[in-house]
């Protein structure tokens, strides 16, 4: 099982181009916070990108920044500017708007601006795995990036039959690439089960855990089939996933029910079998728990709105 693709085949990604700046010194932009993640590609010139609190970036031609929580951010040439604000962030035209701003000199920096959204149950959320801003830097095997961001920009550029979803899937494409570039940088203990997918002992552990969330795993029996002992497994699992292993096993299925309650019509009782547990009593208890109402409330409120939904909301919370 390829565990990062049945993650990504299971949310709703979304997501496209918005801006193509033109920017002439001295210039400063200012996003506001946003419950998706931007992005910014700098395809020429240099650009001081800052993050409340004190987190201060340094771009240059090639860089890819992502802020993966939407929060709120400037970038400019001179600090000293005068920021600019980007309100129409949630517009529904699928179109690219050009600006040009700033003053009359040199250097001139150019620079593609647009958004990831996810929507999923709301706990497990990818995003949360990633640093608060993602720099990719330029290397020689990084030229899809701007190829993959110039094609979106090219469709975004006039409106065709089908520019809509022709923009979600190059989304999609960019925001794997963009995935598997940073899970290649990580190092041992980075980025939680995405990072710990690579480890010889952990990584075949996780893919038993999600191709059979139902068995009831335990610290001996996973570590026996990938050559550890009981100690040595778990102390292992829970330095390069950041939890438990028995944690990670009741959030994969906690996970696993919510894609069952929102895509089958399956019952509850058979839905606590398929995950794991002996009755439905037992498995209701631990999914309220877990996402704060019970498995038959949370149907009926996922699919009452998984018709409207759009793909710019993000991880919506379920209430009661």
């Amino acid at each position: 099982m390829d565990i990062l693709a049945e993650v990504l085949d299971r949310v709703r990604l979304g997501g496209t181009l918005l801006f193509r700046f033109e920017l002439s010194h001295p210039w400063s932009l200012a996003l506001p916070e946003r419950p998706y993640a931007l992005f910014h590609y700098l395809s020429h010139g240099a650009a001081t990108l800052t993050l409340e609190p004190g987190l201060k970036l340094c771009l240059t031609k090639g860089d890819f920044v992502v802020v993966t929580r939407g929060d709120p951010h400037l970038i400019y040439s001179d600090c000293q500017a005068k920021p600019l604000p980007i309100m129409d962030l949630d517009r529904d035209s699928g179109q690219l708007s050009s600006i040009r701003h700033g003053g009359s000199t040199e250097p001139l920096s150019k620079m593609i601006c647009g958004y990831f959204a996810m929507s999923q149950p709301s706990r497990g959320n990818l995003m949360e795995l990633l640093p608060p801003v993602l720099l990719l830097k330029p290397t020689a095997d990084r030229d899809w990036l701007g190829l993959i961001l110039e094609r979106m920009a090219s469709e975004a550029a006039l409106e065709r039959p089908g520019q809509r979803v022709a923009l979600s899937r190059l989304t999609e494409v960019l925001f794997v690439e963009v995935l598997r570039s940073w899970i290649k940088s990580l190092r041992p203990g980075e980025g939680g089960w995405l990072g710990a997918m690579a480890d010889p002992h952990i990584g075949p552990a996780l893919q038993l855990i999600h191709e059979r969330p139902d068995q009831p795993w335990t610290l001996r029996d996973l570590g026996h089939r990938v050559g550890l002992g009981r100690s040595v497994f778990s102390a292992r699992f829970t330095k390069l996933v950041g939890q438990s292993m028995y944690s990670y096993l009741v959030a994969r299925r906690m996970a696993e029910a919510a894609f069952l309650l929102e895509s089958s019509d399956e019952g509850i009782a058979r839905i606590a079998t398929r995950v794991g547990y002996e009755t439905a009593a037992a498995f209701s208890k631990l999914f309220h728990r877990h996402y704060g109402v019970s498995p038959g409330r949370y149907r009926s409120v996922r699919r009452s709105d998984g018709g409207q939904r759009q793909a710019g909301v993000v991880g919506e919370e379920v209430a009661d």
